[in-house]
């Protein structure tokens, strides 16, 4: 039997604001962009008291915790968190599989006699993340990832739940339906007229009767995992799929100058991102979203890849050139990103090009401007163009 762990660090983005502001321990905090127009990327265990949720809009939370404290994120802060978190999982296992910045699954198979049994190895990745990063992680141990995954999430905040094999059913036939992967809102449906509410009800239920209503391929996969089958591997990624940043707007906005000085500082923000995991990107992608939430992506691969914010900033303003900006048509822009995929190590070979000094003087000077920023503070040094007035000398 394997032994697979999921750990996921509890209320991550909120935690680590709660870590590095003192102040708001304790406290409901929620992590998003605007008040009036953004939504909750996380909030803190005290706010979801309320009933609040990561992805509610931010105006419905605050009418449910009007004295909640809203902050916008630091993602290089999580960021480096991240770091510090997948470090510390991988003394645990060569087989860490990330799923986002703060919940990965690990297997630890064969390990017993170096690390100890699941529980032990769990045990000490969560001492080790409160001790490390002063935070806060939730570890499931079971023979398989359905399984570990819910572990993690049941005892949550600061859980730890062992699922031992010969108790995998017992664990999980109690449970609601929608715990199963692959079962939403209008799968929920559909199996409650057919009279099944628990995993234990999917797994007695006759596959060809399940089969009938939901399809060969969706009923045969969730009548395996309510029979605790599930052999999908933890795999491993060593990198990133991709890397970008955006951002909603308090007021919709129809100048293409204006987000033109957005997405230079989104792009500069990017390739520092790209540049402290040892990457270059060789697509640009240009994300935005109009008034009426129609979402709208433009794309183009670079001639060579790069870490370099100025030539990403080029490139996603001359994408931007080429979409349409009209308020009489209800074109105005509510959400503007830069994202950067297809994305590889800065120590893999390339072709030289005729214009090598001049890519290689720009990822100098983000790299000297990296040094400068550690030094000194993430806004040290800054394009001219981004300073607005009553910013700090």
């Amino acid at each position: 039997m394997k032994t697979i762990l999921h750990v996921d660090l509890d209320a991550f983005f909120a935690a680590v604001e709660q870590r590095d502001d003192p102040s708001l321990r304790g406290k409901p905090v929620l992590v998003g962009g605007s008040v009036r127009r953004g939504v909750v990327a996380s909030c803190s265990y005290e706010a979801r008291t309320f009933g609040i949720k990561s992805a509610m809009p931010m105006a419905e939370a605050m009418r449910r915790c009007p004295h909640a404290i809203v902050v916008r994120h630091h993602m290089d802060r999580y960021a480096e968190a991240s770091e510090g978190f997948f470090r510390i999982l991988g003394d645990y296992s060569p087989e860490v599989e990330g799923l986002s910045l703060d919940e990965a699954f690990l297997d630890c198979t064969g390990t017993e006699r170096l690390l100890g049994d699941g529980r032990a190895i769990a045990v000490q990745i969560k001492q080790r993340v409160r001790d490390e990063l002063s935070l806060v992680a939730s570890v499931g141990v079971a023979p398989i990832k359905l399984a570990a995954k819910i572990a993690s999430d049941i005892d949550k905040p600061d859980g730890l739940r062992v699922v031992e094999p010969d108790q995998l059913l017992v664990f999980l036939h109690p449970l609601p339906v929608t715990r199963l992967w692959g079962v939403g809102e209008k799968t929920r449906e559909v199996l409650a007229s057919m009279g099944i509410q628990t995993i234990g009800d999917v797994a007695r239920y006759p596959i060809k009767a399940l089969c009938g209503r939901l399809g060969d391929n969706h009923g045969h996969h969730l009548a395996a995992l309510a029979r605790g089958e599930d052999s999908r591997e933890v795999i491993s990624e060593d990198s990133a799929v991709s890397i970008g940043h955006e951002e909603t707007f308090d007021d919709d906005i129809d100048d293409k100058g204006e987000l033109a000085v957005i997405l230079l500082d989104q792009a500069d923000r990017v390739a520092a991102r790209l540049r402290a995991a040892e990457l270059r990107a060789n697509v640009v992608v240009l994300v935005l979203k109009y008034d009426d939430f129609r979402r709208i992506t433009r794309r183009t691969t670079l001639a060579s890849a790069t870490s370099d914010g100025g030539v990403l900033a080029r490139t996603a303003i001359e994408l931007l050139g080429k979409v349409p900006i009209e308020p009489r048509k209800g074109q105005r822009v509510r959400l503007c990103g830069i994202s950067t995929t297809s994305l590889e190590s800065r120590n893999a070979p390339r072709q030289l090009g005729f214009d090598e000094a001049a890519r290689a003087k720009g990822e100098r000077l983000g790299d000297t401007l990296d040094k400068v920023n550690a030094k000194f503070g993430k806004a040290a040094l800054r394009r001219a163009i981004l300073v607005r007035d009553g910013d700090d000398d």
